[in-house]
């Protein structure tokens, strides 16, 4: 199978060499954990660093698939691809990009505090031919290969070890001063990162020295400040002081649309926001339960999926906005299956007489950590299901906390350092295989597989059918393995998936932005009118 995609793909095109400076301003309920590209693979901040580093390919504002620093790539083989790499680039610091950078940011990505260690494992070699072209080496055939690398940037080999930086920021060290990759950057991406307060504010300006003189934003100026608090963003919003927020909360959807000035954006979010449970430590860390672990029998998490009522949750937390699910993709991911896709019926009697046939008639107490300024409605969600399980007698003590500690508390890097969890993932290559590989798979420290697997749920039968999925080119045969899969991972009751988010963002009649539907804000695609 053979495939070239060239340059004359990429449409970023008007608005070159505006006179004017545009300033753009706007607000997120968290910050990024560290400026690392490698250190945290979560989709705000590698959105947000998308604007400063870029990957071989990219996605458009319709999530299509696009060039960025290869300019073309052939399949030549089924586990061998050749990349053209774009020429004349330079990174901020006016160092040039070459394959050496790619290698570079490959291996960076293996070292021990990368949480990018996923999409390293997409490749077992990398062969430069030249300056600008590389050959790689995939462990088994795989057709989306260039879909698997719009989120691993790459990273300036003589920037990096001149200043120390050659292994990637742990998300449990990520506090800013922890390496010099944590709180300084040098990509090749649109925008440089001027200043930076933890916590506080970030600026960026346009830089002057890239690659593409065509792009069709008119922004040159960025103002990013993190804001916690919903009603606080949501005013800064209507009074002018911010041109866009995110996420706003449902509840003040009406409040906004009642407004001058401002609009609400929502959409169908790729997103699938689920609970994690552990499931393979023989005595749970936050539990009452001593001496075993309640949560590797399937009957206890077949009674917590029949206890919590998600239709309730919809209506009374997402105001109805959201889309209750029984898988981990969404509608819009190749793979998805409708049938597979109905949430776990709710039945409490059902759900008590499982906990009781199981041992804990009078249930137990059990710790859960979730992070309070990642997902939309999170900490709300996490106590509406703390309220369900509650009434089948499993008390949750919530342990709810800014995304940047919960992450590094519950990471790989700390020793997955939780019993019950709440995560959300959006599958970066749009396919089944980017949540099967990364959350299902059995977890594999050196093989990079089963990276968010936190609670280390395992089925040998699955992982088997996931290599198939990766290998497998025909269409039909590889959905009916997808289903095979999920529906094993169904039976198993191995997560509790809770719903798609719906995308929220508000912005002033003076902004123009394209939404895409994995939450990602790109400066390319916002306009200042």
């Amino acid at each position: 199978m053979k495939r070239w995609f060239t340059t004359g793909a990429l449409a970023l095109t008007m608005m070159a060499g505006q006179a004017q400076a545009e300033t753009f301003s706007w607000a997120y309920q968290g910050d990024v954990q560290s400026l690392d590209p490698h250190g945290l693979n979560e989709t705000f901040t590698l959105g947000f660093l998308g604007n400063v580093y870029e990957g071989l390919t990219t996605y458009d504002a319709k999530l299509e698939l696009q060039p960025l620093l290869a300019t073309e790539w052939e399949n030549t083989d089924p586990t061998h691809w050749r990349f053209k790499l774009r020429e004349n680039v330079t990174f901020h610091n006016g160092n040039p990009f070459t394959a050496d950078d790619v290698i570079f940011s490959w291996n960076r990505g293996k070292t021990p505090g990368s949480d990018m260690k996923g999409y390293s494992a997409k490749i077992s070699d990398i062969k430069k031919v030249d300056d600008h072209t590389i050959e790689v080496t995939t462990p088994t055939p795989n057709a989306i290969l260039p879909r698997d690398l719009t989120l691993f940037y790459i990273m300036d080999k003589e920037w990096s070890e001149e200043n120390k930086a050659g292994e990637a920021t742990s998300p449990k060290d990520a506090n800013g001063a922890s390496s010099f990759a944590a709180s300084h950057e040098n990509g090749t991406g649109p925008f440089i990162v001027v200043s930076r307060q933890p916590d506080v504010k970030t600026t960026f300006k346009l830089y002057d020295g890239y690659w593409n003189k065509e792009l069709k934003s008119n922004v040159t100026d960025v103002v990013f400040t993190p804001i916690s608090e919903d009603a606080t963003r949501t005013a800064a919003l209507l009074s002018g002081n911010l041109d866009m927020v995110y996420p706003v909360p449902i509840q003040d959807w009406p409040r906004l649309e009642g407004a001058q000035g401002v609009k609400v954006l929502n959409a169908p979010d790729v997103r699938t926001v689920f609970l994690g449970m552990d499931q393979f430590r023989d005595e749970l860390l936050y539990s009452s339960v001593k001496g075993k672990n309640p949560l590797k029998d399937k009957r206890v998490r077949e009674a917590m999926a029949h206890a919590i009522d998600l239709g309730a949750i919809n209506q009374k937390v997402m105001r109805g906005a959201a889309n209750p699910t029984g898988l981990l993709i969404g509608p819009q991911v190749n793979g998805y299956n409708e049938e597979l896709g109905k949430p776990y019926d709710y039945d409490a009697d059902a759900a008590k007489k499982l906990l009781a046939d199981a041992g804990y008639p009078d249930g137990f107490e059990l710790g859960m950590d979730c992070p309070n300024n990642r997902y939309v409605n999170d900490e709300l969600i996490c106590r509406a299901v703390a309220t369900y399980l509650a009434r089948i007698g499993i008390k949750i003590e919530l342990n709810a906390q800014p995304k940047s500690t919960y992450f590094a508390k519950v990471s790989p890097q700390s020793g997955n350092d939780t019993s019950f969890y709440m995560l959300g993932w959006t599958p970066t290559t749009v396919d089944a295989d980017n949540a099967l590989f990364n959350l299902v798979h059995s977890f594999g420290k050196e093989s990079g597989a089963g990276q968010f697997n936190y609670g280390h749920y395992s089925n040998p039968e699955i992982d088997g059918l996931i290599t198939q999925i990766q290998n497998e080119t025909d269409q039909a045969k590889r959905q009916d393995l997808i289903n095979q899969a999920f529906k094993l991972l169904k039976d198993d009751v191995g997560y509790l998936p809770v719903h798609q988010q719906p995308l929220s963002w508000g912005v002033r009649d003076t902004v123009e932005v394209q939404q895409r539907a994995d939450d990602v804000l790109d400066f390319r695609n916002v306009m200042m009118k």
